[in-house]
């Protein structure tokens, strides 16, 4: 047995002693069994009457007793035990001896630590904890885990990770299977996933998780069981340092757009400078139209309800700068034709202007075809940002941001972004004769 074990008859003679009670005490079973009681050898002669009190009063109680006292090794130190003793009845129904099984105490105290934690882990713990068979499938989820997966405790069990996650179940498997293969990782990782949920757009959220390879303590080789994944939500502060990050390289396109702005000569070309600083992992093309009869023009600017065309109706929009639309390349001033871009009715720009604001626009899932050509934009394009140009009190015109499919939608802070970057081009156009 794992635990050592002795027997006493009724008179308390030593009747049985196994190999764990020998490795305790370093007693072979020869030298223990037939002694009467432990005094002297086991247990001091100053202790001896009430442990064996203690042992033998295992015959007059029903079930098991547990004591501590310490017990005397063969080399004459003294090991502090945890004991149980219960009553062996003989044919007759009466109390013919007794048995004790006992460890050391701080043996013990490490398992009922291990129980102990093993128990909080899975109650009260306010992290995520999942133990994951060698099949890759939930096999104890504790409730935090439970509720940050959105089912029930006993819902996940033996469900393939792929019915409860829709993305970044390939990252986790093949972070599970690594551990299984190779071991404990040195340090968590960050898996950004998304829940399986009935919700139009499911949220991602992001998990700092460590692994753990569990084997089995009882086997001769190392056999593993499984993972343990603990996990901690930290998309809030993950998306906070997002933020952070994203608004000190803004602060800084800005800044170096303006000290290179600061060295053009031409104010046409220092707007094209902002416009190219600005699409640096904001946008994939970017336009800048004016109103009436382009750059330069004498009352090419209107006034502040946005409407300049002498015939009372929406004024026309010149295009002035773009960004190249092929290979990449710096944004050049389109020759000053005059002929305005045929946008038609409720055009993002047009709207921008009439509503001296912002304006964003997307395709939608589903991209129909020809949505980019019927807006004048670039193939390709699947979100746009049209933000109106003002300067000293008169709307100069609409510069327009686009991105691809490849790139998220514009939001909010996009369109702040970009309505800076606006007011710097406005600026420098403001300048033009």
């Amino acid at each position: 047995m794992d635990a050592a074990l002795c027997a006493f008859g009724a008179d308390g003679t030593v009747t049985h002693w196994n190999r764990e009670a020998e490795r305790i005490l370093g007693w072979s079973a020869g030298e223990a069994v037939g002694r009467p009681g432990l005094a002297g050898w086991a247990v001091r002669k100053e202790d001896a009457d009430e442990v064996e009190a203690r042992l033998l009063a295992a015959t007059r109680s029903p079930g098991r007793q547990v004591h501590e006292f310490a017990l005397l090794t063969k080399d004459g130190r003294r090991v502090l035990v945890r004991t149980q003793s219960s009553a062996v009845l003989g044919p007759d129904g009466r109390a013919a001896g007794v048995y004790c099984a006992f460890s050391e105490v701080h043996t013990q105290i490490d398992l009922e630590r291990s129980i102990a934690l093993s128990e909080a882990l899975f109650v009260d713990a306010s992290w995520g904890v999942v133990l994951v068979d060698a099949d890759l499938r939930p096999a104890v989820v504790n409730a935090h885990a439970a509720r940050a997966l959105g089912m029930g405790r006993t819902a996940v069990l033996g469900r393939p990770l792929g019915d409860l996650l829709t993305q970044g179940v390939e990252e986790l498997e093949s972070a599970l299977t690594h551990v299984l293969a190779e071991g404990t990782p040195p340090a968590a990782a960050e898996l950004w996933v998304t829940l399986r949920s009935d919700e139009a757009e499911p949220t991602r959220r992001c998990w700092r998780s460590g692994f753990l390879r569990l084997a089995s303590p009882l086997a001769e080789e190392p056999v593993p069981l499984g993972v343990g994944w603990l996990f901690q939500d930290i998309t809030d502060a993950k998306r906070t340092e997002q933020e952070s990050s994203l608004l000190r390289f803004r602060a800084q396109q800005l800044h170096r757009a303006g000290r290179a702005a600061g060295e053009c000569e031409d104010p046409t070309e220092a707007a094209a400078v902002h416009l190219d600083f600005a699409l640096a992992g904001f946008a994939d093309h970017g336009l800048v139209d004016v109103v009436g009869g382009g750059i330069g023009s004498a009352g090419g600017g209107s006034g502040e309800g946005g409407a300049g065309d002498p015939s009372g109706g929406a004024p026309s929009l010149v295009r002035a700068i773009a960004s190249p639309a092929g290979a990449p390349g710096p944004s050049e001033a389109v020759p000053p034709t005059g002929i305005p871009v045929a946008y038609g009715a409720g055009h993002p720009a047009a709207q921008a202007l009439e509503r001296c604001g912002s304006v964003r626009a997307g395709a939608g899932p589903a991209v129909a075809e020809g949505w980019a050509a019927a807006r004048k934009w670039p193939d390709g394009t699947v979100h746009g940002l049209c933000v109106v140009l003002r300067s000293r009190g008169r709307t100069l015109g609409v510069a327009t941001f686009l991105r691809g499919p490849s790139r998220r939608p514009f939001d909010r802070a996009d369109a702040t972004y970009a309505e800076d970057v606006a007011s710097r081009i406005a600026a420098a156009l403001d300048l033009c004769d």
